[in-house]
C-alpha cells in the first residue's frame, strides 16, 4: 500500500482527491493542513492531518511529508489572496516541495498546475501572477529529480464528475473541468509508470480519466 501525502489537501480539489482515494482504498493517505481546527474534518474522512506550513522551510515541510511514497501538490493560496501570497504558496511553496520531496525520497510527485501555464500569450493580465507562479513551478519540477506528472486542468468547476475528459487542444470544446475529474487523474497517476515525466492539459471530454496517460 503506497503512502500518498497531499499538500494542499483542504482545497476544493484536494477535498474531492481525499474522497476518490477513499473510494479506492489502494492507498495510506495523510494531508498536510495549515490550521489545526482543519484537522478533525481529516480524521473523519480516515486519513491522517499532519502540520503543514509552505510558509515554513524546506526542512519543516521535509518532516512532515517524511516516509510518503507519493507526494500531490494540490495547494493553492486562493482567488482572494494578492500577488505576493501567490508567490510565496504557488511558486515558493511549490519549489520548496519539490526539494522536501527529493529530499524525504519520494517515489513520485505529481504538480497540479494550470492550462495555459507555458503559454504566456494565452495569459490574463489580471492572471499574470498566478500563471508566472505556475509556469516556473512547473520548471522546478522539470528540473527536479523526481519522477514527476504535471496536470493542467481548465477552469476548475463544482459539477458532478464524469468520468471522462480531454488533453487534446484539438478537442476542446469547453474551458472547464470538474474538481472531481481532476481528482481522479490524479489518481490514475498514482503509481502509474506511464504517467512519468507527463505534462497534461485537462478539460471536460470524452476520454475516460484512465486512459489520460496512456
Amino acid at each position: 500500500m503506497s503512502k500518498v501525502f497531499i499538500i494542499g489537501a483542504n482545497g476544493k480539489v484536494g477535498k474531492n482527491l481525499v474522497n476518490v482515494l477513499n473510494e479506492k482504498k489502494e492507498h495510506d493517505v495523510s494531508v498536510g493542513l495549515r490550521k489545526e481546527e482543519q484537522f478533525g474534518y481529516f480524521e473523519e474522512k480516515g486519513v491522517k492531518p499532519v502540520y503543514l506550513n509552505l510558509e515554513d522551510n524546506v526542512d519543516a515541510i521535509t518532516d512532515a511529508i517524511q516516509g510518503s511514497d507519493i507526494v500531490v501538490f494540490t495547494a493553492g493560496s486562493g482567488g482572494s489572496t494578492g500577488a505576493d501570497k501567490t508567490l510565496a504558496i504557488d511558486l515558493d511553496g511549490a519549489a520548496k516541495s519539490v526539494k522536501a520531496a527529493e529530499k524525504a525520497g519520494a517515489k513520485q510527485f505529481i504538480m497540479v498546475s494550470a492550462i495555459h501555464a507555458d503559454s504566456p500569450e494565452e495569459w490574463s493580465e489580471s492572471m499574470k501572477p498566478y500563471y508566472i507562479a505556475k509556469h516556473y513551478a512547473d520548471q522546478i519540477v522539470q528540473g527536479s529529480e523526481l519522477n514527476y506528472t504535471i496536470l493542467r486542468p481548465g477552469g476548475l468547476s463544482d459539477d458532478a464528475g464524469t468520468g471522462k475528459v480531454t488533453t487534446d487542444p484539438s478537442e476542446f470544446k469547453t474551458t472547464q473541468i470538474p474538481r472531481e475529474d481532476v481528482a481522479r487523474a490524479i489518481v490514475a497517476a498514482i503509481g502509474n509508470e506511464k504517467a512519468k515525466g507527463k505534462i497534461v492539459s485537462l478539460l471536460a471530454g470524452e476520454t475516460p480519466v484512465e486512459e489520460v496517460y496512456n
